[in-house]
């Protein structure tokens, strides 16, 4: 295996040929990739010759992305670089192999750029640059308020929160029947140590102006819509329900009858108990009218009885 001097004066020279390579006979031809987050990708570069070209043999193939310190994948004379940070796409891949794409197993946001690919053959040299895009899918947001319930009589804030996105997406407010209200809103970005970003979106409620229904809708960084999630305020609070004049007094008059009945019959008590006591201290002084005095004192407490009921049905 090549020493670190040597493989850098490679580089150097895979640089200089690959510039400065006048003939027709070596192109290299390669695709632009979208690599998905956490998944692999694949950048795919193929090498072609011409007819006239034959027993064509790779003798160095260097990957490099641009900014980068050191090639990301190296192939000279004896076989693949180990400090290399990715392979070629085709496991079984030798120096006859025109076929020089090369993969990364996990993708990363920071393996994003631009990447060019060298070729080296016993046929002449070339050259091509491809660019990788890297996307992450948001996730589900999440509706907060401020205060946990908000009423159509009161203020408030929503806030509306994704995360591990990729690239800069974009939080849309939406309100009753899909009213933009986004223009309300103002939005944060913050990058995590990975590279993905969160995105949070605030939106002030101010009190006579709280709609029905809320919807936080999350785009990707193309325009398309990625999740969304909804908020409802909680009903307005009623007050004791207004009385109608019949029922207030069919309430009024209820414990009024029932007071009235009671005084009465209390009454009624009083005098028959008076009455009886009255008639019990009275001596008899004529034994023979006792039947008819009987009778007249019947006579009586039915005509006091009968008073009381008057007066009972005055009251009601």
């Amino acid at each position: 295996m090549a020493s670190t001097g040597t493989l850098f004066f490679i580089f150097a020279v895979t640089f200089i040929k690959a510039g400065n390579a006048q003939n027709t006979f070596v192109n290299v031809n390669c695709k632009e990739n979208v690599g998905r987050y956490g998944q692999q990708s694949l950048l795919e570069c193929i090498v072609q010759t011409t007819s006239e070209a034959s027993d064509i043999q790779i003798r160095v193939v260097t990957w490099k992305k641009e900014g980068a310190d050191k090639p990301a994948l190296v192939f000279y004379d004896e076989g693949i670089d180990p400090k290399s940070s990715f392979t070629f796409a085709e496991p079984s891949w030798n120096n006859k192999n025109m076929n020089v794409s090369m993969l990364i197993p996990n993708t990363r946001v920071v393996d994003a750029g631009r990447y060019t690919c060298m070729v080296m053959t016993n046929s002449g040299d070339g050259k091509a640059e491809v660019n990788l895009k890297v996307t992450a899918k948001y996730s589900e947001p999440i509706i907060h308020s401020i205060p946990e319930k908000i009423t159509p009589g009161s203020n408030g804030e929503l806030t509306c929160e994704t995360h591990g996105g990729y690239p800069k997406g974009d939080i849309r407010w939406f309100v009753n029947d899909n009213t933009d209200w986004t223009k309300s809103s103002e939005m944060e970005v913050e990058s995590a140590q990975d590279g993905l970003l969160h995105l949070s979106s605030k939106l002030p409620l101010l009190h006579g102006s709280i709609f029905s229904k809320y919807t936080c809708i999350v785009y990707n960084a193309t325009g398309g819509k990625e999740a969304e999630a909804v908020f409802v305020p909680d009903p307005e609070v009623e007050g004791p329900k207004a009385q109608s004049g019949s029922e207030s007094a069919s309430k009024v008059v209820a414990p009024v009858v029932v007071i009235g009945s009671l005084i009465v019959g209390l009454l009624l008590a009083l005098l028959v108990y008076r009455r009886r006591t009255r008639n019990a201290r009275r001596p008899s002084t004529a034994p023979l009218m006792d039947g008819h005095q009987e009778v007249s004192n019947r006579d009586d407490e039915e005509s006091d009885a009968q008073r009381m009921n008057g007066k009972q049905q005055n009251i009601v």
